[in-house]
């Protein structure tokens, strides 16, 4: 059987006896650091295609599916940001048990707070972060109304089209540009059913909430470098007026850091992982190369 793409399947435990799907590629030697990657809201392992393959040559990567996405598991219990947050501290501690470096994660959009919180959780083993187009507490325009009743309709007709089958025809243009053939029956198998909008449903019933008690106690980072990357153009759904609110709440994220770094992807709107994913990979090189190795 031939290996896909995105490399070795592992299936990882949780405290609580869910599976959760990850697929790892090894790096080209033990003791090297481990990246994973945590997708935004409804995205899947597979959003990371691109650059999982462009940071392999030189560092372990992983990515994995969170619980109701993907192969994984769903959670029966809830999907709040501190269970998700958890899953990915099992996942830490599952691939920490291998002769491995330091940890960096790489979370996109709703997975920057994600990345966050689980850092703060394991500050001894993730020594970087890498936040990609970042859901950021900073942007005050999330906690409206407007906001919130435009996630809700959203969510809504995209059960519907989800349902008509037609949900992937709006995304063929992105993948139809992924170089890998699996990865593409991936995301067009996975990507976009019913079941992807029923978990966002979950996850947003508290997201928000939890996310706005973070502007008065974030999560603490301590040193952990962190990066910020922005997306320099208004497009993938994001109008002007929230792209200026969105990259300024990155640029005080960045700020506030103890070892901020604040960069703008000037070609690409919120889908950077897809369409700038080199840059991302320079990014990492760029944390990872101050590490020190086991």
């Amino acid at each position: 059987m031939t290996q896909h793409s995105q490399g070795e399947p592992v299936w990882v435990p949780t405290r609580d006896g869910r599976r959760l799907y990850a697929q790892l590629l090894p790096g080209p030697e033990p003791g090297c650091p481990t990246v994973v990657f945590e997708a935004g809201s409804g995205a899947t392992r597979s959003s990371w295609s691109a650059v999982q393959h462009g940071v392999a040559p030189f560092t372990r990567a992983i990515v994995y599916d969170r619980a109701g996405l993907g192969h994984s598991e769903p959670d029966p219990e809830s999907r709040t940001l501190d269970r998700m947050a958890d899953d990915l501290c099992d996942v830490i501690d599952h691939f920490s048990r291998d002769n491995t470096g330091p940890f960096v994660l790489v979370g996109h959009s709703a997975g920057g707070p994600i990345v966050r919180l689980a850092a703060a959780r394991r500050p001894a083993e993730v020594r970087g972060l890498v936040l990609v187009d970042p859901t950021d507490e900073a942007a005050e325009m999330l906690f409206s109304t407007p906001f919130r009743v435009g996630e809700k309709v959203f969510l809504d007709i995209g059960k519907v089209l989800a349902r008509l089958g037609v949900l992937p025809l709006l995304f063929d243009k992105q993948i139809d540009a992924v170089p890998e053939q699996d990865v593409r029956e991936d995301l067009r198998n996975e990507g976009f059913t019913v079941g992807v909008l029923e978990t966002q449903e979950r996850q947003a019933l508290t997201f928000l909430d939890e996310l706005e008690q973070w502007r008065e106690h974030p999560p603490d980072l301590g040193d952990i470098p962190v990066t910020v990357i922005s997306g320099g153009l208004a497009a993938d759904g994001m109008p002007e007026f929230v792209r200026h609110q969105m990259n300024a709440s990155h640029l005080t994220r960045a700020t506030h850091c103890a070892r901020g770094k604040y960069v703008i992807a000037r070609e690409s709107g919120h889908l950077i992982p897809m369409t700038e994913p080199e840059l991302i990979v320079r990014e990492i090189r760029s944390l990872i190369v101050t590490l020190p190795t086991r």
